[in-house]
């Protein structure tokens, strides 16, 4: 799977990122207006993929830039650039069970 994913992610980034740009409004518009099909997964997906691309440049070029500027400086976190998340591990450092799970609430879809 991993082999996979680093396939995708190379295709990807050969990409332009300007003629992927062309392609955002259209797919943030099918994932705005969601409906239970494997069309709107799918589109979820690749606009995922082009915010990725972008988001990828943008870290990219901050960093270059400030490592180009400032010799020597390291470079700041930008408050909220980055994602905010933690890892978690999966089981209890105690007894090696699985942590109670937060309660989620089901989404039933309905017909149209």
């Amino acid at each position: 799977m991993e082999k996979l994913l680093v396939r995708l992610v190379r295709q990807l980034d050969a990409l332009d990122e300007a003629s992927l740009m062309s392609l955002w409004s259209k797919y943030a518009t099918i994932v705005d207006r969601f409906e239970p099909t494997k069309r709107w997964e799918e589109a979820a997906l690749v606009f995922s993929l082009i915010q990725g691309k972008r988001w990828k440049n943008q870290l990219f070029n901050y960093y270059w830039a400030l490592q180009s500027s400032v010799p020597g400086k390291q470079p700041e976190k930008l408050p909220g650039f980055t994602p905010d998340f933690q890892l978690e591990s999966v089981t209890d450092s105690t007894d090696g069970a699985t942590p109670d799970k937060v309660a989620c609430r089901v989404l039933p879809f309905k017909k149209r």
